[in-house]
């Protein structure tokens, strides 16, 4: 089994999507004439603005819940594995494909709210929303739920399933079977709730956890101040061919420093459209805006700071040779291992319990993330094949809960590898898609820019722009605005 889905991402992730992500991301700056750098202010500003409605939710929750996805195992563990292949080299090109990506997550977020509706009372948006309206290929459309669907109800969970596992045995001898009970308890009082109450338990988590783990990681950092400047050189002279003894390995660096890059913030695979699609805004270069900060704090914070404790302490161990497993005490392939040992070189017997704890953290969000993209693509199948029973919905949870029991005790590299699978297949239909779509998207940012000068708060009305198909804005906003507490209108007004 193994072997085959090994085989499938030889052709998945061939050098073309790596470049695939970078060449996109660098096309879309140019033509936003680098949104994320001169937006960059206003990203922040967004962030925390506006309020939500009995149909969505505020951009500050979409935020959390969005940041809930992107920080996970992705961030530690596959930072470690980047490393661990590409050497230190990895982090650079994990950087840029940040950077570029943040002009791609821009265009894609700003798609799904053109193209968003609201189905059942909720505001539901994302990639096979706009394939369906935006290229009018509904059959394409049906295709993509049901990938996305198979990827956040079964390939993606069982990774970060795993990992949490793992790291819970390995610091406290807690038994695999015993973490995924507990974790498929607590995921289910959260996805039973609803989007509300996903929205909510984001909101406050996603904060604390982010904050608690770059604390450490500062702490760490600090204490090995002197050493900084020498691990940025080692950072760039990898990246560039230039080390003696990692400079064979640029192939590598990029390769794996954009796959795991891309794994950890989301940008470009369409993943991350789900949330956004909740947001209450009047205009969809709004949230298109905050969620290219989103992977700024993804990426430049919480990546930046695993690879800098690996780094800085020296716990890091490049295999150039093929797919050599990182390997903890007790013989379980752990990828997190690095950031174990560099938490250990500084506190002592505190980095396996530590690490544990971020990751149950870490992974639980995401995993309350992945049902909820899963359940907006259910919706959408639900919608156009006219499904009104609510049975599919309770089958998904089902499979979900079941998945994370099973992703807890099955091997870490058969759980990695059907991860990369997911993450190269959705990747594959999304930035096509949004390539075709990008006129659309400019015209978008081009109306806000406009409107932004005149001195007013956006609003967007598509027929002025000559777009088609954003049937929620043309016929329901007006209805939703006065579902929106008075206070929020005046907020947004006098940004």
């Amino acid at each position: 089994m193994n072997d085959i889905i090994n085989w499938l991402n030889g052709y998945v992730w061939s050098p073309i999507l790596v470049y695939l992500f970078l060449g996109l991301g660098l096309i879309y700056s140019i033509l936003t004439r680098f949104v994320q750098v001169r937006f960059f202010r206003e990203m922040i500003k967004l962030a925390f603005k506006g309020k939500g409605s009995k149909a969505g939710v505020k951009s500050f929750q979409a935020l959390t819940m969005s940041l809930g996805s992107r920080i996970g195992v992705g961030n530690i563990a596959g930072v470690a594995t980047a490393i661990s292949l590409g050497g230190p080299g990895a982090v650079f090109w994990m950087w840029l494909a940040a950077f570029f990506g943040s002009a791609t997550s821009f265009i894609e977020i700003t798609l799904t709210q053109v193209y968003k509706r609201k189905i059942d009372g909720e505001y539901r948006g994302g990639t096979p929303f706009y394939i369906d309206k935006g290229l009018k290929l509904r059959w394409f459309a049906i295709i993509s739920a049901i990938l996305t669907l198979l990827v956040m109800g079964i390939l993606w969970p069982g990774v970060q399933a795993n990992t949490v596992s793992l790291a819970v045995q390995d610091a406290f001898g807690i038994s695999p079977a015993i973490t995924g009970i507990f974790m498929a308890m607590m995921l289910g009082a959260i996805i039973f709730g609803g989007v509300k109450r996903i929205a909510k338990s984001a909101e406050i988590i996603v904060p604390f956890m982010a904050l608690g783990y770059i604390i450490v990681c500062l702490i760490i950092l600090a204490l090995n101040f002197s050493n900084i400047p020498s691990v940025i050189s080692l950072i760039f002279t990898s990246a560039f061919h230039l080390n003696a003894t990692f400079g064979g390995l640029m192939g590598s660096a990029v390769a794996w420093g954009v796959q795991r890059g891309v794994y950890a913030n989301g940008a470009g695979l369409g993943s991350e459209t789900f949330e956004s699609g909740a947001a209450e805004v009047s205009h969809p270069a709004k949230q298109g805006l905050v969620q290219a900060l989103s992977v700024y704090i993804d990426t430049f914070t919480i990546c930046t700071s695993t690879a800098f404790m690996i780094l800085i302490t020296g716990m890091y161990d490049v295999k150039p040779e093929g797919m050599a497993p990182i390997t903890d005490k007790l013989g379980n392939v752990a990828p997190s291992l690095y950031t174990q040992l560099a938490v250990n070189s500084v506190f002592p017997k505190f980095g396996a319990a530590f690490l544990a704890i971020a990751l149950l953290f870490f992974c639980f969000t995401t995993l309350v993330s992945y049902y909820y993209k899963a359940e907006t693509n259910l919706a959408f199948i639900r919608h156009h094949l006219r499904i009104t029973s609510i049975w599919p919905n309770h089958l998904l949870k089902a499979i979900l809960l079941a998945t994370v029991l099973y992703g807890s005790v099955k091997t870490a590299a058969t759980a990695w590898a059907m991860g990369d699978l997911g993450t190269g297949s959705m990747a594959w239909v999304n930035l096509i898609v949004i390539f075709l779509l990008t006129k659309t998207a400019l015209k978008v940012l081009k109306d806000y820019e406009m409107q932004r000068k005149a001195g007013k708060n956006p609003v967007f009305e598509p027929v002025k722009l000559g777009i088609k198909g954003a049937d929620f804005w043309e016929k329901e906003y007006r209805e939703t605005e006065q579902d929106i507490p008075k206070e929020s209108k005046t907020a947004e007004a006098v940004q």
